[in-house]
């Protein structure tokens, strides 16, 4: 099957071909929105909506376009991509020995219908010192990902615990944009 992915992420794409799903990739030139304006809930669910219709609009197929956002939130503060080194370093700081929300916000038009929903799963890191966040940081790793971790990648080691969807955490809840899809009649 085919779809039509809003995102440049190599994650999300590399989660979709983990289920046999072809995406064609599009990223959304959307302009995301942020800040403690609104319900980080409500902002992760419009972003993904947004990038989704932006592409949506434009295409002349069928296949299915999906779009998608990923925050952390820990303490109501929403973190997205560190802006550097020292910014990694502080969200880390900020997540160490403590609980935290990924969000993804998955938005999905097929057909003229457009379904957007967002999927919570629930982090625990473990007690990190100093040196390991310097040496994490200093692997590049953290400064593409929202709360400056990957869990798939060496960020997997300051993870205690989570509860909830793990390929969430990755970027894209599979078994939700499966259930849209399928809802949507396009699987």
């Amino acid at each position: 099957m085919q779809v039509v992915l809003a995102s440049a992420s190599p994650r999300r794409f590399e989660l979709l071909k983990q289920i046999g799903i072809d995406p064609i990739v599009k990223p959304s030139s959307f302009a995301e929105a942020s800040g403690e304006s609104k319900d980080a809930k409500e902002i992760v669910r419009l972003n993904a909506l947004g990038k989704c219709l932006d592409i949506a609009k434009n295409l002349k197929t069928d296949l299915p376009v999906i779009g998608a956002d990923t925050i952390v939130v820990t303490g109501g503060a929403i973190l997205g991509k560190p802006k550097n080194e020292q910014d990694a370093m502080n969200m880390l700081a900020d997540l160490s020995g403590r609980a935290h929300q990924v969000m993804t916000g998955v938005a999905v038009s097929f057909k003229g219908q457009v379904v957007s929903e967002v999927c919570i799963t629930d982090v625990v890191f473990r007690e990190l010192t100093n040196e390991e966040i310097a040496s994490y940081v200093a692997t590049g790793e953290p400064l593409d990902k929202a709360g400056a971790y990957g869990i798939q990648g060496k960020g997997a080691i300051l993870v205690e615990k989570i509860d909830g969807d793990y390929n969430n955490v990755v970027g894209l809840p599979l078994t939700k944009v499966y259930s849209i899809l399928k809802n949507l009649g396009a699987v």
